[in-house]
């Protein structure tokens, strides 16, 4: 069983920045896919950047833009989402997942408990 615990959330004026934790532990850290999932009031969950085991490789939403950047650190069990030029719209519960072959259809394995990211115009 893998535990996900994120921080790092809070309140940015738009333009702000902000970089959100992910600590895990219970499992083989490097032998998960990780994720970064948010939902807004009133709509449902949706996918924001993905990483995969070693690294080397990072997939992100349209609207990210250059804007966040998803990372890892395998020797501390942490992945991390920085976030820069954030908008209203960014506004949300930010998610962690892992999974082991999560896939396209970001079927993860294992969920946090999620931090409030609230960006004030």
């Amino acid at each position: 069983q893998v535990r996900l615990v994120e921080s790092g959330g809070g309140l940015v004026q738009t333009g702000g920045s902000l970089r959100l934790s992910c600590a895990a532990s219970g499992g083989t850290f490097n032998g998960y896919v990780m994720g970064w999932f948010r939902q807004a009031p009133g709509k449902e969950r949706e996918f924001v950047a993905t990483i995969n085991q070693s690294g080397g490789s990072t997939y992100y939403a349209g609207f990210v833009k250059g804007r966040f950047t998803i990372s890892r650190d395998n020797a501390k069990n942490t992945v991390y989402l920085q976030m820069n030029s954030l908008k209203p719209e960014d506004t949300a519960v930010y998610y962690c997942a892992a999974g082991i072959r999560p896939g396209a259809t970001h079927k993860y394995d294992y969920w946090g408990q999620g931090t409030q990211v609230t960006v004030s115009s």
